[in-house]
Parts: structure tokens; C-alpha cells; sequence
């Protein structure tokens, strides 16, 4: 069973930064991507940033150039910096997996706030 536990959130100021972290194990197979998620009260989950196991990332258009996602293969690890924060990022962020021979998996999630 593959597990994935995130890390790294809190409250911050605007303009501030926090780095999340979701370490991933159990799993047989690569993860073929890695990604954040998040979700604010009141609204549908939505996709934030998206990098394969070739490095080939995808960012949501409202937080291109300000958060950066990278990932550790050899320690199947997604990273997300957060930089710039404003109080519209605050959310439930949760890390997502998927591998074509093992499925989707998703953490429990970590909060970010951030005040104004």
C-alpha cells in the first residue's frame, strides 16, 4: 500500500514562504508523476504543479513563477517552495501520485495559511 506523508505547512505572512515536502513509500513501481494539489474551504480541489519522473513540470497559471516543484526519485520525494505567498494560496495541500502500473494515491493533506 503506497503512503504518502506530507510535511512543511503552517501560517506565514504575505509575502513569506513555506517548503512543503511529501515523501512517498510502499509502492513497487516508479511514480510516474508527482504533484500538489490543494483545496480552500468552499471550493473544488485544484491541480498547483505536476512534475514526471523526467523532470517535465506543469504549473496552475495562479502560482507560475512564484512556487517551484522538484522531486527526489531515488528518495520518491515531491517538494513544493513556496515563495510570494498571498492569503488567496491558503489551503488544505495535498500530494498526489500516480503510476501507470500502480494507480493514484493521495496524502491527508497539509495546511497552509497565510495572512494578510
Amino acid at each position: 500500500q503506497v503512503r504518502l506523508v506530507e510535511s512543511g505547512g503552517g501560517l506565514v505572512q504575505a509575502g513569506g514562504s513555506l517548503r512543503l515536502s511529501c515523501a512517498a513509500s510502499g509502492s513497487i513501481f516508479s511514480f510516474d508523476v508527482m504533484g500538489w494539489y490543494r483545496q480552500a474551504p468552499g471550493a473544488q480541489r485544484e491541480m498547483v504543479a505536476t512534475i514526471t519522473s523526467g523532470g517535465k513540470t506543469n504549473y496552475a497559471d495562479s502560482v507560475r513563477g512564484r512556487l517551484t516543484i522538484s522531486r527526489d526519485n531515488a528518495k520518491d520525494t515531491v517538494y513544493l517552495l513556496m515563495n510570494s505567498l498571498k492569503p488567496e494560496d491558503s489551503a488544505v495541500y495535498y500530494c498526489n501520485t500516480y503510476s501507470q502500473l500502480g494507480g493514484n494515491y493521495w496524502g491527508k493533506g497539509t495546511l497552509v495559511t497565510v495572512s494578510s
